[in-house]
């Protein structure tokens, strides 16, 4: 009788239990990965010229939808949809330049960083920006819901310039105000300067800002742990067949940036 009950009891349990989120096996099942890029950020995610998506995020999900011998859908993302959207179950996973801050992991899972990136200026041409220090008194532009709005606030505030600042739903409004006028720099990254500066005659490459190199992760749900494995695993393999380094070489140029951080072991 007792191993009766004791089996009941835990038929019971098991069945009350919520099943544990797998993305894996719905991606799978689902025969399509749902891939979310932001597509305002050329080399790494933009529109080519037939209007297709294209970039190096872009080549990652579809690298990983062959991986999971699926489709892909990928979805265009603003700056500040890159968490929402895992969060509402939109996306599956985001590729999306996503630096892995501990505030945002209370909300998403994080991968090991798949790629580095630095803070950079670009200037108007009039602006007679060249150095850092010269950006005091001038109005400063970045995207939204990004780590360098969040980090450039920080500058403001000490130097009281709050109000010299811009926001802007996507980096292509960014770089349209720097043309404009309506602002002298805007921030973006390095790998963006250069397709930049040679879209706009009159925006020039600005300054290095002075926080502290961006690693950026891919994006899951937070509580889907064997998602995260997966993850981790791609990238790791990413790195090891090569990948990493032909679609660095083909979108932004040289040598693929170390991802391993000194003293870190993954």
């Amino acid at each position: 009788m007792l191993k009766k009950l004791i089996g009941i009891s835990l038929a019971s349990i098991l069945f009350a239990a919520p099943l544990a989120a797998d993305t894996l096996d719905d991606v799978i099942d689902r025969g399509t990965l749902r891939c979310g890029v932001v597509l305002d950020f050329p080399p790494i995610g933009y529109f080519d010229a037939n209007n297709e998506p294209a970039g190096f995020d872009v080549e990652y999900c579809n690298d990983m939808a062959a991986a999971l011998e699926v489709d892909v859908e990928i979805l265009s993302l603003t700056w500040s949809e890159r968490l929402p959207v895992i969060v509402t179950g939109r996306a599956d996973v985001v590729f999306g330049a996503t630096s892995d801050s501990l505030s945002r992991a209370k909300t998403v899972g994080f991968s090991i960083p798949y790629a580095i990136y630095y803070a950079q200026g670009v200037v108007n041409s009039n602006s007679g920006i060249k150095t850092f220090d010269d950006i005091r008194g001038k109005r400063v532009a970045a995207a939204v819901g990004t780590v360098p709005e969040q980090e450039w606030l920080k500058i403001a505030k000490e130097w009281g310039e709050e109000n010299l600042y811009q926001g802007y739903q996507s980096e292509n409004e960014v770089f349209l105000a720097v043309a404009q006028g309506k602002a002298d720099l805007g921030i973006t990254t390095n790998t963006a300067v250069k397709p930049i500066t040679e879209q706009y005659d009159n925006i020039d490459a600005g300054p290095r800002m002075p926080w502290t190199t961006d690693y950026t992760s891919v994006v899951g749900k937070r509580t889907d742990i064997s998602w995260l494995n997966y993850l981790n695993l791609f990238v790791t393999h990413q790195v090891r067949s090569g990948r990493y380094q032909e679609l660095w070489g083909k979108f932004v140029g040289g040598e693929a940036p170390e991802l391993r951080i000194p003293g870190v072991m993954y």
